[in-house]
């Protein structure tokens, strides 16, 4: 009985601490405009978010197609340099 005890004692941790992880999420979101290719968001995509060349397209189909995208998720101050080297480059990029 006190094995049961102490795994449920874990789960309940665990679950404390994925709630506290997911609280603190934040994406970051870039929005479709009418001045940047799609061969540039794809490279920004890759070079600043770290994403495969076939996660970037399909994020920049849907930033097409959409408006808008949440390209990356996480703490607001990992995402936020991203957000602004994106701008930096010309991208509608914004942390919510």
């Amino acid at each position: 009985m006190v094995e049961v005890e102490k795994q449920v004692e874990i789960a309940e941790e665990l679950s404390q601490d994925l709630l506290a992880e997911l609280v603190n999420q934040y994406q970051l979101v870039i929005y479709n405009d009418d001045v940047n290719t799609f061969d540039h968001v794809i490279t920004c995509l890759v070079n600043y978010c770290k994403h495969e060349p076939i996660q970037a397209e399909q994020c920049a189909l849907i930033i097409h197609t959409t408006g808008k995208c949440s390209v990356k998720v996480g703490a607001f101050d990992k995402l936020k340099p991203i957000a602004e080297v994106l701008l930096d480059k010309g991208l509608s990029a914004k942390v919510e």
